[in-house]
């Protein structure tokens, strides 16, 4: 008895060992390209701070004279988010089911759809802002064909994932009754994976908003597009009021993102 005690003990202390060595080489990893990218050079950083309070004065007090402008812009911001994030929901299902083992149909769609999820989600929706905006104009259209394909990578990827980890045996249920396999899927899966999805949904829509102000300022429309405006003459005022107005919509998105996820629950 005090043999295998002990054996517990030894076992236990080798894993705390390997955990604090794995800890230790992350940390040195982290600490390594912090020194590169300069954040440890206290003289650099110390040098840049008269300039940013000289860039705070002069945002001091926001002006607020043009807000009535800023409606339409903040209502296409909305939309943009709104949209996208239906799109990349409405494709992200059916491509989570090929991209997930215990739902696909073969091996060569598995590695097809992961791929396709891959490449969704490894460019930045600031490209595809800059790309769809060549291709079909100035406006909200660009950025909503942006946030929905890139949306489609991640949203795709975390229901994959989901689906994954869904118990077995409903499914054995539903296979053992004669259920096809869209039936396997409508029956045993999805009902299981449904508030994963809508928590993902939501969530994913609370970063398209705050994300599709950033579309603006590559032409995509919305309040970025009034933001880059002002930057771009130096009305630093102007820009402290519309950055106020940005952040108290991100704030009333957060709080119906919330109250959305306790109803889904």
């Amino acid at each position: 008895m005090r043999q295998a005690y002990s054996d517990i003990l030894d076992e236990q202390q080798r894993q705390w060992r390997k955990t604090l060595a794995l800890s230790a080489g992350i940390l040195a990893v982290i600490c390594g390209f912090s020194i590169y990218t300069g954040l440890f050079d206290p003289q650099r950083l110390y040098e840049g701070v008269p300039s940013i309070v000289s860039l705070m004065a002069e945002g001091m007090p926001p002006d607020f004279s043009a807000a009535k402008t800023w409606l339409k812009p903040l209502l296409d911001t909305l939309a943009m988010s709104i949209a996208g994030t239906a799109i990349a929901v409405f494709f992200s299902i059916p491509l989570g089911l090929l991209a997930a083992r215990n739902t696909t149909p073969h091996p060569v769609v598995y590695q097809m759809a992961r791929a396709i999820l891959n490449g969704l989600r490894s460019v930045p929706e600031l490209i595809l802002g800059i790309l769809f905006v060549a291709a079909v104009g100035f406006g909200a259209l660009p950025g909503v064909l942006a946030l929905g394909l890139h949306s489609i990578g991640m949203v795709g990827k975390f229901i994959s994932e989901a689906i994954e980890h869904v118990a077995e045996e409903p499914l054995e249920a539903t296979r053992s009754a004669g259920a096809t396999a869209l039936q396997v899927v409508t029956h045993g899966v999805l009902p299981q994976v449904l508030p994963q999805i809508a928590d993902v949904t939501i969530y994913r829509w609370e970063y398209n908003f705050r994300a599709s102000t950033v579309m603006g300022m590559v032409g995509a429309g919305g309040i970025g597009f009034e933001l880059m405006g002002s930057l771009r003459l130096m009305q630093y005022q102007e820009v402290t009021a519309i950055l106020l107005v940005i952040l108290a919509a991100v704030t009333m998105v957060d709080g119906i993102g919330i109250h959305l996820r306790k109803r889904f629950k």
